[in-house]
């Protein structure tokens, strides 16, 4: 069996991010969501799995200014690179597994548009939630994406766990109020409608 980081650099290898399930040429919910925070524009944000998600791109052209990428492929990060040409230097790529991220800074938003639900051990949900927790500064934010409870049960060849909006309200009651929570559709590429859950949290101070 392949490890995960195997896994995703293939798929980012030999796949075009357009021909990905998950890609969307404009990230317009996520943009909401982190437009109601009103951040500062030198805040610390965290794109967690974003790997060659296109939002780094629309937060630059909004003018933020610190901006940090994590995703366990290197694939992915060199192709949200090349794509992103001479502004790639303005972001900070981190490769790591978020499991074991062990954050070197805190961050105002930590943003995750289908990471989590690949999480199906309980262990590994508990570590990324530690890892969260600490790299969340007190009053910042936690914009989470993850497939409803009638979502997608697999996704790139591995199994999902997916999310109510109660459900990820439960993972959040301790040290967070909920903001605002909404089931979205997204359409993928190929025509198939996703149903996904998105939630937003404050860190208590």
């Amino acid at each position: 069996m392949k490890d995960l980081k195997t896994h995703w650099d293939e798929i980012y290898r030999t796949k075009q991010c357009t021909e990905l399930s998950w890609y969307e040429p404009m990230p317009e919910t996520s943009l909401n969501f982190i437009k109601d925070f009103n951040l500062e524009k030198d805040s610390a944000i965290l794109d967690v799995g974003g790997g060659d998600s296109v939002l780094a791109e629309f937060l630059l052209a909004q003018e933020y200014q610190n901006l940090s990428v994590l995703d366990i492929s290197d694939e992915a990060l060199e192709c949200a690179k090349a794509r992103i040409g001479d502004r790639a230097g303005e972001v900070n790529w981190i490769q790591a597994n978020v499991t074991s991220f062990q954050p070197k800074e805190q961050y105002d938003l930590w943003h995750d548009r289908a990471a989590f639900h690949f999480l199906t051990d309980e262990a590994d949900v508990q570590k990324y939630l530690e890892a969260l927790k600490k790299a969340v500064k007190a009053g910042g934010y936690v914009l989470m994406a993850t497939f409803a409870k009638n979502g997608p049960e697999s996704c790139s060849e591995l199994p999902v766990k997916r999310y109510g909006i109660g459900e990820l309200q439960d993972l959040f009651e301790e040290g967070f109020r909920t903001l605002g929570c909404k089931n979205v559709d997204h359409t993928t590429p190929s025509g198939e409608v996703q149903s996904f859950t998105f939630c937003s949290f404050q860190k208590r101070d």
